[in-house]
């Protein structure tokens, strides 16, 4: 199978990138369901069996430095919120690949003989290498 054109891939980066702009909202992070005992010696959850006071929906993230950043959501927003995250993972699949077409561009891309733009005859001052000063 032969290499893609730098056109194809150049179409290619471009389909990516509108797959981009489709993304929508998104957010960092997951989202947790947790149960918990309250510590309280005569509380039901006290008993072995008892799983604990739950479920308790929690949106997490990293927050950079060790820590982590979040909060509890209501179940009113949990499926946004899911949805969301879901939606961030869509956009680093596709910003992957964008960044990988755009090395492959890049190694298509012939280098451009670089030269000096040319002054036009008479207007090259011999004391400044752009042109004439004015002065």
């Amino acid at each position: 199978m032969s290499e893609p054109s730098l056109s194809e891939l150049e179409a290619a980066r471009d389909w990516l990138h509108q797959q981009l702009s489709q993304v929508g909202d998104f957010r960092r992070g997951s989202v947790s369901e947790n149960w918990r005992k309250c510590g309280k010696p005569n509380c039901a959850c006290a008993a072995p069996e008892h799983p604990g006071h739950g479920p308790r929906l929690l949106w997490t993230r990293s927050g950079g430095h060790g820590k982590t950043v979040g909060r509890q959501l209501t179940a009113e927003e949990e499926d946004k919120v899911r949805a969301e995250v879901t939606r961030y993972a869509e956009f680093k699949a596709i910003t992957e690949r964008i960044a990988e077409v755009s090395e492959r561009i890049c190694e298509a891309r012939p280098a451009a003989a670089r030269q000096p733009p040319s002054a036009p005859e008479g207007e090259k001052d011999d004391m400044h290498p752009a042109g004439p000063v004015a002065g």
